[in-house]
């Protein structure tokens, strides 16, 4: 299956592979780059079939170790920068046999002496493929690993797509980051890496390197938002963003798509269990989605999405298999339906249950995000003596405001706007960010969150 994708990077020879503020890379110098990252593996004796490990985000050299342990048939366990202080519990998870660091410029291997005889690893040995180990985000809980087997997620890259000049914001270590990679590579397009993930570098970065697409967040679009930094840069050449990891909230979905009409907005769907589905948005302004793809099929069970997929993962390492007797994943996600269309409602474990009503944090979030003085705001479940559950709220002001003045004029706020049981009961005030650093809304309740009422 690398075969495919070392045809498509030499065919594309000259044009624009990689592009960064400190320059621009070729597909032929991305092709010697992966010649060489192979040729360094084998010389430091890297067995077919180990479990590896490489920490680094998007680079010439992390593309290409990447691409070469693919190549040289290991299990990888790409690593980011943002998730460091995880290093320790993944390695420990995935087992790593070998970790690479690519924290000093020159590649550095390290011999765990762990010997990785996962069922899940064999069966990847016993088919001699490529395998590929990601981490849940572990935004309600315990991050799960999840055991990929890479050649059959490469498959679905033989169909040609028109090249982009994709600006990356997903990291490898993310489903969304490797389907980003595979995507670009396998079409000829142009990666385009900011400097950081700010609003103000990657808007720079659009404006600059012209980028056509952003597949980003709804968090982070609301960043953009907030910041307003699109006020300080020509957005123009983009074309499409593409939205996913979490509900959206149609409030800021409206105001982006009223801030940059020329731009199509469409929601993806995709878990680290089956991959990313092809979807369909039925507007820019819209909350409603086709969902599906060649290799996928779904089904909908008590309102709940489950979909089965010719690329799923193999299992978790460290938890029970998740699939039904008929091979569907359950997603968690509740959906309405209208004929083939799809809204997405959030995670069933995310759901508050007051009192027997049904409460979906996005669109409480929806709601509040229209406050004046609201900058962010996650909304979550707290356990409660005779409702079971109420509604709670933390939220991040634009500026200080005494804890009783807001509570008063965010009841006044949502008087006409919410059902009395979808308003926060609890509310936090706190400076602390509302997201994890896949930029992920966290639904947990949080000890040292500044202020409580």
């Amino acid at each position: 299956m690398i075969g495919f994708f070392m045809q498509k990077i030499e065919e594309a020879g000259r044009e624009e592979a990689i592009v960064t503020a400190d320059g621009t890379t070729t597909y032929a110098e991305l092709l010697d780059s992966y010649q060489q990252s192979l040729s360094w593996l084998r010389g430091q004796n890297v067995p077919s079939g180990k479990v590896v490990s490489f920490d680094g985000d998007y680079s010439l050299k992390a593309i290409s170790l990447f691409l070469a342990l693919a190549a040289n048939k290991n299990i990888i366990v790409p690593l980011s920068k943002d998730a460091h202080v995880h290093y320790g519990e993944f390695r420990g998870i995935a087992e790593t046999e070998y970790d690479i660091s690519l924290s000093s410029g020159t590649p550095t291997l390290s011999n765990t002496g762990r010997n990785a005889n996962h069922q899940l690893y064999n069966e990847l040995r016993k088919r001699q493929s490529a395998g590929l180990v990601l981490f849940s985000s572990g935004s309600t809980g315990k991050s799960k690993g999840i055991v990929q087997d890479l050649f059959l997620l490469m498959e679905k890259f033989q169909t040609s797509r028109k090249p982009l000049r994709m600006l990356i914001f997903l990291q490898l270590d993310h489903i969304g980051g490797v389907n980003s990679l595979l995507h670009s590579l396998a079409n000829s397009g142009t990666i385009i890496v900011p400097e950081d993930r700010s609003p103000a570098k990657v808007c720079e970065a659009i404006e600059k390197f012209k980028a056509d697409l952003l597949p980003t967040s709804p968090t982070f679009l609301n960043l953009i938002l907030l910041s307003r930094v699109y006020e300080n840069y020509n957005l123009s050449p983009l074309q499409l963003i593409t939205y996913g990891t979490e509900a959206m909230p149609q409030s800021t979905l409206n105001r982006f798509s009223s801030l940059l009409p020329h731009v199509k907005m469409q929601q993806t769907y995709g878990l680290s269990e089956v991959g990313i589905l092809r979807t369909t948005s039925r507007s820019s302004d819209s909350l409603w989605v086709k969902i599906g793809g060649n290799e996928f099929q779904t089904k909908i069970v008590n309102n709940r999405l489950w979909v089965r997929s010719k690329s799923a993962m193999l299992g978790y390492l460290n938890a029970p298999s998740p699939f039904d007797e008929e091979g569907f994943f359950d997603t968690g996600d509740l959906v309405e339906q209208d004929g083939e269309w799809l809204r997405i409602l959030g995670r069933e474990s995310e759901i508050i249950n007051v009192g027997g009503f049904k409460v979906f944090p996005a669109e409480v979030e929806s709601t509040l995000l229209e406050m004046d003085n609201v900058e962010d705001v996650v909304v979550f479940g707290e356990e409660h003596a005779f409702m079971g559950k109420i509604v709670a709220a933390k939220f991040k002001l634009k500026s200080p405001e005494p804890l009783k003045a807001f509570k008063a004029s965010m009841l006044e706020f949502c008087k006409s706007r919410l059902q009395k049981y979808k308003v926060p009961g609890k509310i936090y005030l706190s400076e602390e960010a509302t997201y994890n650093e896949r930029f992920k809304r966290m639904r947990r309740l949080r000890k040292e969150w500044a202020q409580e009422e």
